[in-house]
């Protein structure tokens, strides 16, 4: 499994001009003014892995896990948790998403989750892609920790962004 901290090919360069816009000038937090931003499609696409014992993959891939279809309920965790992004991260702007897609990949023992997030907005819903991915990974942790507590979520990261001012961004 490959982690984008060790590995850093895979980590965009820095912004030599970037400055962190969730703090004003005298350095406490706030919530970035958008106000005068156009409108713009926007889309973010995030993913993640979890992975577990090959007993738990076989509850998973063949739907015989007790609480039910594993899946099936981890892709509703992950569209409600992308629509609920501010209400978990403190100065995440409300928005208007038009569009969720969550897609579960099975790999060798592992789960992939990919999410795409749309919206017509002054910002981007990186946040709301990445929190989809979370939630619908954790979703699978909880309805499987009974018989595999040592499940590990990993690998989660924003693929790609597009629209808005910054234009489009994908993973090196």
């Amino acid at each position: 499994m490959s982690n984008s901290i060790n590995n850093p090919a895979t980590i965009a360069p820095p912004v030599e001009s970037a400055s962190l816009t969730h703090f004003d000038a005298s350095g406490q937090a706030h919530m970035v003014d958008v106000g005068h931003k156009s409108s713009t499609h926007r889309i973010a696409r995030a993913s993640g892995t979890i992975s577990m014992q090959p007993a738990t993959f076989e509850l998973i891939a063949t739907g015989t896990a007790k609480k039910g279809d594993v899946l099936g309920v981890a892709k509703i965790a992950a569209i409600m948790a992308a629509k609920r992004t501010s209400d978990l991260i403190p100065l995440c702007h409300p928005l208007a998403i038009t569009r969720v897609t969550v897609d579960f990949e099975l790999g060798h023992n592992c789960v992939h989750c990919i999410a795409q997030v749309e919206t017509v907005g002054q910002t981007g819903v990186e946040m709301e892609a990445l929190t989809s991915v979370q939630v619908g990974l954790l979703t699978i942790y909880d309805m499987c920790k009974a018989v595999d507590r040592g499940m590990v979520m990993s690998d989660i990261k924003v693929l790609e962004k597009h629209g808005g001012k910054s234009g489009s961004w994908a993973v090196a």
